[in-house]
């Protein structure tokens, strides 16, 4: 019997790169997000939805909607593909077996996620991506010509599944039809309760967490989040075995996917931005037509802040800036919940209750605070500490013993049996 030797890598075996441009898209992420801790639902995808549209508030969501939404988020996806194939690689190098390892560390996922959703908040996206993982796993071994493909043919199932229910709306019971528009464009009675439910108590929140949750699991993974998390999961997968994640590829060859990517994603979301305030931001166009413009824009832009980051950590220069992210991205778990406990405590009644009062501008004025905090927290603690405290958790899970936290211990080698 082949011995279980399975543990995670030590610090210094990271592949800095990756860490780095996971700390770039983790933070990232909360430009967006904290649009849904801090506003009703509605106003994410829908910005006529709620609050104040003119002025500095409306250039702040045109700027974040062209350099941030979907794009940290891709990001994100396409760097949970590549860190499948690089565990499942080590693994496999050791002469394991891998699913094992791959379908405990994904099942510890699917807790952590779902404790999150339906306790803190619905738009968790580590459900989405522990159940996408389940399935995707079984595609890398092939090679990135085939993943990419496959990759490209997933993603957009989304926008044939869109562009189909815009063809048959016409043909819905008309209540289902209301039911679209008032989750488009809720009414002043939908907002006023939204509003009071999340000022509320913890418990209280709970009547619209939970049906927003389970809404979030069924019906938007179904039509959205898993086909594009899987679609970008096996990009990442190509791009990893090629190389462009860890800095390997030729500084020309990440000059010349940043026009690419720049060149082809901003100008499409940009006019997906002026055909959208053409249209009157309406259900039947932005919703399902207007939609699509960021939807394949984003990926474009991704790769261009792909090509950006690898241009920056080949250079070697601006340690100031990596170190920071890349003590962000190794704790990026941790940084992810940091982010949602900081901003419900924030904007939910059971923390300060300014949810609905916070107009776009002051959001981004929190969003850089909480920056600050996460690049010097997440420096301080790697420090001391080999992990941050969720990742930690997740290790010790997944491989079956309480994993060394402080550097020193790991050094000794120490580790209890769960």
């Amino acid at each position: 019997m082949v011995q279980n030797t399975n543990k995670p890598v030590m610090p210094q075996e990271r592949i800095v790169a990756l860490d780095f441009l996971r700390g770039f898209a983790l933070l990232g992420i909360l430009i967006m997000n904290i649009q849904s801790f801090a506003m009703p639902e509605a106003a994410y995808f829908n910005p006529t939805a709620y609050g104040d549209f003119t002025g500095l508030n409306r250039w702040v969501w045109i700027l974040s909607h062209l350099f941030a939404d979907s794009k940290f988020m891709t990001i994100f996806s396409i760097l949970y593909g590549a860190g499948i194939v690089l565990i499942t690689t080590k693994v496999e190098e050791n002469n394991q077996r891998s699913a094992g390892l791959h379908y405990k560390r994904t099942f510890w996922l699917l807790v952590i996620g779902l404790i999150h959703a339906y306790l803190l908040w619905y738009g968790d996206i580590l459900v989405t991506y522990a159940l996408v993982a389940m399935v995707v796993y079984w595609f890398r071994k092939l090679s990135p010509r085939w993943l990419i493909g496959l990759g490209i043919a997933a993603f957009s199932v989304s926008t044939l599944l869109q562009l189909g229910m815009l063809g048959t709306l016409a043909n819905f019971p008309p209540e289902l039809v209301a039911d679209f528009q008032a989750d488009w464009l809720p009414g002043a009675e939908e907002i006023a309760w939204e509003t009071a439910v999340y000022q509320s108590s913890w418990l209280e929140q709970l009547a619209h967490r939970v049906p927003a949750s389970v809404e979030m699991q069924t019906l938007a993974f179904l039509f959205w989040g898993g086909w594009r998390a899987g679609g970008l999961m096996l990009l990442g997968m190509a791009l990893f075995k090629l190389g462009v994640l860890t800095a390997e590829c030729s500084t020309r060859f990440y000059r010349s996917l940043l026009i690419a990517g720049f060149g082809l994603g901003f100008p499409l979301v940009s006019l997906g931005l002026v055909r959208n305030f053409a249209a009157g931001w309406t259900l039947e166009y932005s919703r399902f037509v207007g939609s699509q413009f960021n939807y394949w824009g984003s990926l474009g832009v991704s790769l261009g802040y792909i090509a950006l980051v690898m241009l920056v950590a080949k250079s070697g220069r601006w340690p100031q800036v990596i170190r920071p992210l890349a003590a962000v991205g190794r704790t990026a778990l941790s940084n992810y919940l940091f982010q949602t406990i900081a901003a419900t405590f924030i904007f939910y009644g059971h923390g300060l209750g300014l949810f609905g009062q916070v107009e776009r501008t002051g959001q981004l004025l929190i969003v850089l605070a909480i920056w600050a905090v996460q690049l010097t927290l997440s420096t301080l603690w790697l420090r001391r500490f080999r992990f941050g405290p969720a990742e930690w958790l997740w290790r010790s899970l997944t491989y079956g013993r309480w994993q060394p936290l402080r550097v020193k211990d790991a050094v000794q080698g120490t580790a209890v049996t769960l």
